[in-house]
């Protein structure tokens, strides 16, 4: 991936997302070198930066992340005038100068493949040279890809261009063409779990049989929520992402319905709706499926056990990991941390109705008027199952870091 065919990675922001993505890197020892831009100065020397990456509220010390209790210290050598650093043993460069992705010279750094982390440049559309900066200046400093933490925002009425891509992985992962594509999405935290849940549900009814979908997800709180109350800032349509994340249960949107879309095409003829609510932890989130599916002979009635199944076969036959199946009883400090899986279904609380529904023939678009008429009743009634099916996801490290990780090395294997 260098001039040396040494494999390195540049990684934009130190967030949440970027430092638990250096974590998952300097673990897994993929890649040679990791080049971290955090755009600013930082405390009050390299030694202050060292410090955050090494402790965190949610998963403790990386030293015993990555090596269990007991272990000593992994980052060493720090180098104030390098700024450099040893974390794991492997190399970490951080650039503390240039915020607008075009001006950080990944080229320089050797490092083609970048991973933004930042949730600031999200439309691909963007031109590179964008005053505020665009996802499109990495590639114009010398990176050849660009794998995106977030979904991708393009504006009303504007298509995807050609070379972007969203994708999920163990979904639609091969949809990436290395000789196409240079920028990729790797969607939201909630995305990839309800992509998970949805996919083996559209596998075995088919979209023509399930007639609604909605999901709700019970998620922790995120970097961009309000410790106190604040003042909103001028021209704010939602009060709400003002108030205090740490003393309310808090209302908000979530684009997955339109990402789901992107992964999985077959969602566009599904009335399908998302919703999200914040609440006071700190990691580990919860989706909440429900969908309406028209009951049939095949494979006999729909209910818990059938679901359930469905789930067991999956996460066995793919035996990928992204899928987890339990009938354990769960709560959400149980999947912060691990296992490493996209998503963990609760077999335990699934639960399922079968009804018959009423629909008047005469209001059903395009039938034959003369049918119609023909018919001794409009009236039919139609079995229609409502299955609720809930799926845990570490929405920082176990679930979304590591599938992006996975998406990172898969996307340098081709370059």
């Amino acid at each position: 991936m260098s001039e040396d065919n040494s494999r390195i990675l540049g990684i934009n922001g130190l967030g949440r997302i970027g430092k638990l993505t250096v974590w998952h890197h300097v673990g897994r020892g993929y890649f040679d070198e990791l080049v971290v831009n955090l755009g600013r100065e930082a405390g009050r020397s390299l030694g202050d930066i060292a410090h955050y990456i090494e402790r965190d509220t949610t998963y403790g010390r990386l030293n015993a992340f990555l090596h269990g209790h007991g272990a000593p210290p992994v980052i060493t050598d720090i180098d104030e005038a390098k700024g450099t650093m040893q974390i794991n043993n492997v190399k970490v460069t951080l650039l503390r100068e240039k915020r607008n992705p075009r001006e950080i010279g990944w080229g320089d750094h050797g490092a083609r493949l970048v991973v933004d982390t930042t949730g600031q440049f999200l439309d691909p559309n963007l031109s590179f040279e964008a005053s505020a900066g665009s996802v499109r200046g990495h590639l114009e400093c010398g990176a050849q890809k660009v794998v995106v933490s977030a979904p991708f925002k393009v504006q009303e009425g504007s298509p995807m261009p050609d070379d972007a891509v969203t994708t999920v992985m163990g979904i639609n992962d091969k949809s990436y063409d290395p000789r196409i594509h240079s920028l990729i999405s790797n969607a939201s935290c909630t995305t990839n779990c309800l992509a998970h849940m949805i996919k083996p549900l559209l596998d075995y009814f088919g979209a023509d049989r399930i007639l609604s979908a909605s999901m709700a997800t019970v998620h922790a709180a995120t970097g961009s929520q309000q410790v106190l109350d604040r003042l909103p800032k001028k021209g704010a349509t939602d009060l709400r992402k003002s108030r205090s994340v740490m003393n309310n249960i808090i209302l908000t949107s979530t684009g997955a319905a339109r990402a789901l879309a992107l992964v999985i095409p077959e969602m566009e003829t599904i009335g399908f709706i998302a919703e999200s609510v914040r609440i006071p932890t700190a990691s580990g989130s919860l989706i909440i499926l429900v969908l309406n599916i028209q009951d049939a002979p095949k494979g006999g009635p729909i209910n818990k056990a059938l679901i359930n199944e469905l789930y067991r076969k999956t996460a066995t036959e793919k035996n990928d990991g992204y899928l987890v199946f339990t009938e354990k009883q769960n709560v959400s400090a149980d999947i912060v941390g691990t296992p490493r899986a996209a998503t963990i279904i609760e077999g335990h609380e699934t639960h399922t109705r079968t009804a018959e529904i009423s629909i008047d023939l005469g209001q059903v678009k395009g039938l034959d008027p003369a049918l119609l008429k023909s018919l001794d009743k409009t009236i039919a009634r139609i079995p229609v199952t409502n299955a609720v099916i809930y799926g845990w996801y570490d929405n920082e490290m176990a679930s979304y870091v590591n599938t992006l990780g996975d998406r990172t090395v898969s996307i340098a294997e081709t370059i």
